[in-house]
């Protein structure tokens, strides 16, 4: 695309263009902690880690590290929630030259020892209340090494007692028992190691393996370097330019192993010398009481979070109007709840876009100008155009296609997976998966993901059209539809609906209320009722889950 109109929609403070800097990504929060050394990073339940005390930690842990026989470009798989552990780790590992392999800690064994294998990881950082699975899947693996930790060893002195006996009821945790291939965390931090000899890491070096369904289905690493995270970490502080250096407190309960928490509730806020307040796992009261005890100013998140915390019976008892900008991602963010968020806090939800393979952010709605429903513009240094599915050409603003991304974020490749690179990576071109469209102000609009969508009668069904008119209905909280195979249509539509506390709803109310509103084609032929739809991690709905669950039933009649 040889014009950019949405630089004209640009922020007058946001450059169209901007000079990286030369970085690796520990230095990021080096700098930070070199400006703001007695700052609060992190707060844990009340355990306060100031930005020296951090970096004093994750050098002495990279000394063992290294004593352990972690060398540059090994890979090491970091199984951990959102705990001081994490960040520890995250930081010690990339000073070492070494490549991080951030893992889902609600992974089963079989998911877990892939990614372990995949990436040929001979050491892993956990906790004991995840080493059970690790432990079951080792001989299966290549690990040589497991470290590790415990949420007590990061508590406050009361919590620090009480969290065993509270905390972990009725989880099974193994005794851990050192030996030349098991060690405690904690105990590894009192040794006297020597400090860490500097690698000659270069900025292009990669520095994480972000396992991702990608574009294509199957699990697979992206291959992210130093230059692409410190890049859109640039970009991030560019575009949010009302980010205030060393005054902002964030709620990071984004998990860390997930790009979008990576990039948005770890990396942005330690770059800029912010409080981080680590809440390991959502509970919508937790997310409350710590915006209003913490004065919390930002708010990254996902519209599920959004809409929870819209839903919570006792949130008009909390003061949250500390909360300034929320950063939203991951998922398409209904209007209604947009709407109702901005209303409780009086805070402004910017929403956005990316993907793993990005690192991960490339759109977001200028802080100026919002189009709601809009993913945004490009951020600065990122191209993008809108090709037809069928013949691969770029289409005019209005049309909709497959949305392709071009940049300095833009990941090497997939690990020691060339064949599926080449069908993401065209001519330098990333091609998303995602079908968008461009209006004339160069804001896009994610249609619907490609895989996800439904030609019923003939005509192309987008899924997400539906799951947000469905919760427009009074009754329903929220929604998603799916395509199953139909002699007649080709596919017919079958919605499923979550309702909200206290409400009723038959399935002919719902598909009378579609009827009323949608086009013949577009309407569900049947409303399955379900107290929770699934979700990944990163609150996006799995269709697939679905789509396999209505297969079984079908089968079974």
């Amino acid at each position: 695309m040889t014009s950019k109109p949405w630089l004209s929609s640009y922020d007058p403070e946001v450059p169209a263009t901007i000079e990286y800097p030369d970085l690796l990504i520990h230095q990021l929060f080096e700098k930070a902690a070199a400006r703001f050394p007695d700052h609060t990073a992190l707060n844990f339940f009340g355990h306060v880690i100031s930005y020296r005390e951090l970096q004093e930690t994750i050098l002495r842990f990279a000394g063992v590290l290294q004593s352990l026989g972690v060398k540059p470009r090994d890979r090491v798989v970091l199984f951990l929630p959102n705990t001081p552990h994490m960040v520890i780790s995250f930081y010690a590992v990339l000073s070492l030259g070494a490549i991080v392999v951030p893992t889902n800690p609600l992974y089963t064994e079989k998911e877990l020892a892939f990614q372990i294998t995949d990436a040929g990881a001979e050491t892993l950082i956990t906790l004991d209340l995840l080493y059970a699975r690790v432990n079951n899947i080792k001989p299966r693996t290549p690990l040589k090494r497991i470290i590790v930790g415990k949420i007590e060893d990061y508590l406050p002195p009361l919590k620090k007692i009480l969290f065993p006996i509270i905390g972990k009821k009725g989880v099974d945790v193994p005794a851990i028992e050192e030996s030349e291939e098991l060690f405690l965390f904690q105990h590894l931090l009192r040794k006297k190691t020597a400090p860490p000899v500097a690698p000659d890491t270069k900025p292009g070096d990669i520095a994480l393996l972000q396992y991702t369904g990608g574009t294509t289905g199957t699990s697979k690493g992206a291959m992210l370097s130093h230059r692409n995270i410190v890049v859109n970490n640039a970009q991030m502080r560019h575009w949010y330019f009302v980010a205030r250096e060393g005054q902002e407190t964030f709620i990071s309960v984004l998990p860390f192993f997930h790009s979008y928490g990576m990039a948005a509730a770890l990396s942005l806020p330690l770059s800029l010398g912010a409080a981080l307040i680590l809440i390991p796992r959502y509970v919508p009261k937790d997310i409350l009481k710590a915006i209003e005890h913490y004065k919390a100013t930002f708010l990254p998140g996902i519209p599920a979070i959004y809409s929870s915390l819209n839903a919570y019976k006792d949130i008009k008892k909390y003061d949250v109007s500390s909360v300034a900008y929320c950063i939203s991602g991951s998922a398409p963010l209904p209007d209604i709840v947009l709407n109702e968020f901005e209303r409780l806090t009086g805070g402004i939800i910017i929403e956005g876009y990316g993907l793993t393979e990005a690192s991960p952010v490339t759109h977001c709605n200028a802080i100026g100008k919002r189009k709601i429903g809009s993913i945004g513009l490009p951020v600065p240094d990122t191209d993008c155009k809108i090709v037809d599915i069928d013949m691969g050409a770029e289409v005019p603003p209005g049309a909709e296609g497959e949305l392709c991304i071009r940049g300095p974020q833009v990941m090497q490749g997939y690990w020691q997976k060339p064949e599926e690179t080449a069908q993401v990576i065209k001519d330098g071109w990333l091609y998303t998966g995602d079908i968008a469209r461009m209006d004339e102000e160069g804001f896009f609009y994610i249609v619907e993901r490609k895989k996800d969508m439904i030609i019923s009668e003939g005509y192309n069904v987008y899924p997400r059209e539906i799951d947000e008119f469905l919760i427009t209905h009074p009754s329903v909280r929220d929604a998603a539809v799916i395509g199953v195979p139909d002699e007649l249509r080709g596919e017919k539509l079958i919605a499923y609906a979550v309702l909200k506390e206290g409400c009723t709803a038959t399935q002919e109310e719902i598909i009378k209320y579609c009827r009323e509103n949608l086009a013949k084609y577009k309407i569900p032929k049947k409303v399955i009722f379900k107290e929770e739809l699934p979700k990944s991690m990163a609150g996006k709905v799995l269709r697939r889950v679905l789509r396999e669950e209505e297969c079984k039933t079908a089968d079974a009649v």
